[in-house]
């Protein structure tokens, strides 16, 4: 890779936070001429420019991201996660033989610490922290959690040492466009409809998560999900040690029997983890990512103590069920990480006998709202959407006979709405199924500003309620 970068001409797509870092490991590594485009604006790009304008040797193109910039002397192209690959600049790549990489295979090649890489479609950023967390209580030093959680893998490049390990939340975004890229631990947690308008159809995002163990060898682990078929299909074709997780028992791995989590490890005797009532987190779905951790974790060397007792008192990450307040009895759930129909199923069943009002709607991903749409029906009392979507998931909520639904234009309004109408033993959860690319720069932006209106919301009703009727909140 060095050959590639040392006094050579290269082109960074993509200005985010992957693409900056990148631009940084290029730069500390000799490159001669980085060019770093995006087509944003540069008066939303006003941190990145900040970082990048301190390296001579970086050119920042913004407003666009023209197949002009590629030449036949550059030597490679890093590609930031979520950049669309039909671009006219990745095709003029390839015609000229210029390699794309994505910017976690630019990283690998530089770091020395161990990696685990946990992907699939729901569950990714719980179950990457989960590890991180685990690993620490088994006193790994350092353990980093990063990739799509936090700090990209290139901002870890030079700052970890080769004793800790890194669990890395990995994308199909990132893994389509690796070449050596390796975790010693790779972890799938399940497969669904999702990101079709980036990747086209579901066997090409089938193939692009399925690259996570396209370089492992015969001494690494492949954690694979025994209730999933499509994910459990691969254990024949790996060449990895496999690992199963489910919710019975497996012959290696993790699973559950009579209501306790157990690892199996062949003919030994199981080890008891922990009883499943004990687990910090709700709902079917955190069990499953419970199972996938302590199976990743295990299999990086953590000991069952440290697993059992992390599973029993980790919390929420921020923006996946996360409990903002309770105000006047009812419950408000931040789950903005909900950026699919199936993460947004999973957050609606763990939640239980309890009404909801669900916010939803966002950026249009060409998804198939049927599924969700049925849940609702059973689990939702009022449905409040806004967004690009908000049509198409209301046409698919009438399609199911469910019609309880409002339009707003603001997720102001939607917590405004919520508020007014939600009553004592509700949950009010944000899970918009979608993207928050329209209205958001993130989800994690989308997520804090439903916390902060909640919060400004609980303020109100508190100063109300005391000055005309004393209650709390």
């Amino acid at each position: 890779m060095i050959d590639l970068i040392r006094g050579k001409e290269i082109l960074v797509v993509g200005m985010a936070r992957s693409g900056v870092a990148a631009a940084e490991v290029l730069a500390g590594n000799g490159a001669f001429k980085i060019t770093v485009t995006d087509q944003k604006e540069a008066a939303e790009l006003q941190e990145a420019l900040t970082t990048l304008k301190r390296y001579p040797q970086v050119i920042i193109v913004t407003g666009e991201n023209s197949p002009d910039l590629v030449k036949p002397e550059l030597s490679l192209i890093v590609k930031s996660p979520g950049v669309p690959p039909k671009l006219e600049l990745f095709k003029k790549a390839v015609q000229l033989g210029i390699p794309v990489i994505s910017e976690i295979e630019l990283a690998y090649h530089f770091l020395r610490t161990p990696l685990i890489g946990i992907t699939g479609t729901n569950g990714k950023t719980t179950t990457t922290a989960l590890v991180a967390e685990i690993l620490k209580k088994a006193r790994f030093d350092p353990v980093v959690a990063a990739g799509n959680i936090g700090k990209p893998l290139s901002g870890l490049v030079g700052k970890i040492s080769a004793q800790g390990l890194i669990a890395a939340e990995l994308s199909s975004f990132q893994l389509e466009d690796i070449c050596h890229f390796r975790p010693f631990v790779a972890v799938w947690l399940n497969f669904a409809e999702d990101h079709l308008d980036y990747h086209g159809n579901m066997d090409r995002y089938f193939e692009a998560k399925a690259r996570i163990f396209e370089n492992q060898v015969a001494g690494d682990y492949a954690v694979l999900n025994a209730d999933d078929q499509a994910v459990a299909g691969l254990a024949g074709k790996v060449k990895a040690r496999v690992l199963m997780f489910g919710l019975r028992p497996v012959a290696a791995g993790c699973g559950v029997d009579g209501g306790i989590i157990r690892l199996y490890n062949g003919e030994a005797n199981p080890v008891d983890i922990c009883p499943v009532s004990k687990l910090a987190l709700p709902g079917e779905h955190n069990l499953e990512n419970a199972l996938a951790a302590a199976t990743a974790a295990w299999a990086a060397g953590a000991d069952p103590e440290s697993i059992g007792s992390v599973l029993q008192t980790f919390k929420a990450i921020e923006h996946r069920l996360e409990l903002v307040k309770k105000v006047n009895g009812v419950d408000y759930i931040n789950d903005s990480k909900g950026t699919n129909p199936g993460a947004t199923i999973k957050a609606l069943r763990s939640f239980p006998g309890r009404k909801i009002i669900l916010i939803a709607g966002g950026k249009e991903k060409d998804a198939d709202y049927s599924g969700l749409a049925e849940v609702i029906r059973h689990e939702v009392r009022l449905l409040i959407l806004l967004g690009e979507t908000k049509e198409k998931i209301a046409q698919a909520a009438g399609k199911a006979g469910f019609n309880s639904y409002r339009f707003v234009s603001t997720l102001e309004e939607a917590v405004s709405l919520a508020a007014r109408e939600a009553e004592k033993g509700e949950v009010v959860m944000l899970s918009p199924a979608c993207a928050s690319w329209d209205m958001f720069k993130d989800y994690e932006e989308r997520g804090k500003i439903f916390k902060e209106l909640v919060n400004k919301m609980a303020v109100n009703k508190l100063s109300s309620g005391v000055q005309n009727h004393g209650s709390q909140t």
